[in-house]
């Protein structure tokens, strides 16, 4: 059974994504997306916190501080590397949609 540590580690990193999906927008597919990168960049901020001994903002073990830091930097290096934005994905189409609605 996963430590107490661990699950709130994993709850940080997934209301994280969540979050920023919530924020960003985008289909099912990118959830899943930011989910996986708020996890991956919740890890590595906790580990770089340990490695470097950051003190910052700890709650037990976890160094929430880096770990957050960490989160969100995979978030938005995420969200850059995908391409476009989904709320630009969505105007383009609906600018589309009335170019096509105006010709004959």
């Amino acid at each position: 059974m996963p430590s107490p540590a661990v699950i709130f580690g994993f709850i940080l990193a997934t209301l994280y994504g969540a979050l920023f999906h919530l924020i960003s927008g985008g289909n099912p597919r990118r959830l899943a997306l930011y989910l996986l990168a708020g996890w991956l960049g919740f890890a590595l901020g906790q580990i770089f916190g340990n490695a470097f001994n950051v003190q910052l903002f700890r709650v037990g073990v976890i160094n929430v501080f880096s770990a957050t830091l960490g989160a969100w930097i995979a978030l938005f290096l995420t969200r850059f590397l995908t391409g476009k934005r989904p709320a630009l994905e969505r105007l383009a189409a609906l600018q589309k949609g009335i170019r096509n609605e105006r010709q004959p």
